[in-house]
């Protein structure tokens, strides 16, 4: 074992991944017009089953969404292992240093914030987000926007992770500063 608590390691020897979150289809624009269509709920309830154009349309939309879906799963194109990196292909990254968004599987870092750019996480839901239950996290320094993570699913649970995160990376920082830490 490498540290007095398994997981647990100072940021100054080594970054370490606290939580891996991958984005939903409501981060692409195709998915969230896909979302607002299934948002619909014109319909009858038969038999204690609501039966809604929205339901109806996200059942016949399945053959149109999975290509979309494997889409954003795959980190090669054409090929899985062989050929050009996919863009589409990413996850969103929260270490004992920063927030990353990074190509799956070992494809590179696109863009990351440390923990002491920010010091509130916004959640904005932007029409077709809402049915898949995702949202966009908007990380701010005062009323600057430092960062965007677009179509989080589960968004408040992530930027809670974030928060706590950010507010132990901050104050060991302001700890070393006046020379409490070592």
């Amino acid at each position: 074992m490498a540290s007095a608590i398994p997981g647990v390691v100072p940021d100054t020897e080594k970054e370490v991944t606290v939580m891996t979150v991958w984005p939903s289809i409501a981060a692409t624009a195709y998915g969230r017009w896909w979302g607002r269509r299934f948002a619909n709920r014109l319909g009858i309830t038969l038999f204690g089953l609501p039966i809604t154009v929205g339901r109806l349309l996200a059942l016949v939309s399945i053959p149109f969404i999975l290509p979309l879906y494997f889409h954003m799963l795959l980190p090669r194109i054409p090929f899985v292992v062989f050929g050009f990196s996919n863009p589409g292909c990413r996850r969103y990254r929260l270490t004992n240093r920063r927030v990353v968004v990074e190509q799956a599987f070992g494809g590179g870092e696109q863009q990351s914030v440390s923990l002491d750019r920010f010091d509130s996480i916004e959640i904005e839901v932007v029409p077709g987000q809402e049915w898949y239950p995702a949202g966009d996290m908007v990380f701010r320094n005062g009323q600057v926007e430092t960062f965007r993570l677009s179509g989080v699913p589960h968004p408040e649970a992530f930027s809670q992770t974030c928060l706590k995160a950010h507010f132990g990376f901050a104050g060991v920082q302001r700890a070393r500063e006046i020379g409490a830490a070592v």
